[in-house]
């Protein structure tokens, strides 16, 4: 599957680490995101075999990168120059409500709850067939650290 060009544009993962397929929907201050699991992931060799199910820690990564997607797009559209990426510094309260199965199609929402100075407050929601799997609250920063 080819990267969609606006998320190879706005944001530096590609796969096998990116968990995004595509941009459902972007408003000012919230963004939704969708990416299809493929049921022969490696990682389901080993998180369990018996019963495979994805980690929640990927599951939070894909809310992340949804989070980066949104602010980078929020600063494309204010005609900013982005001087770095945004980069995770803060995981809050994270509830996981259901296991994720392969051939998933999982669907994030990022709502921007607060921008004070450098740090972006966000909420993210994951789910799947309309029910929420995972609830987040998180922040990022912009970094020029990672840059060339």
């Amino acid at each position: 599957m080819s990267i969609d060009p606006l998320i190879a544009e706005l944001i530096p993962h590609r796969p096998p680490f990116l968990w995004i397929d595509r941009i459902i929907s972007y408003e000012e201050g919230t963004m939704v995101t969708e990416k299809v699991i493929s049921e022969d992931l490696d990682i389901f060799k080993g998180h369990y075999p018996d019963h495979p199910i994805l980690p929640g820690v990927i599951l939070c990564e894909a809310l992340f990168q949804t989070g980066a997607l949104l602010i980078a797009k929020m600063l494309q559209d204010e005609q900013k120059t982005q001087h770095g990426i945004p980069v995770l510094t803060r995981i809050g309260v994270a509830r996981f409500k259901r296991p994720v199965e392969p051939g998933s199609t999982l669907q994030m929402q990022v709502h921007l709850k607060e921008k004070v100075a450098g740090s972006w407050f966000m909420k993210g929601i994951l789910r799947v067939k309309e029910k929420i799997a995972v609830q987040v609250d998180f922040s990022c920063t912009i970094t020029s650290a990672l840059q060339p």
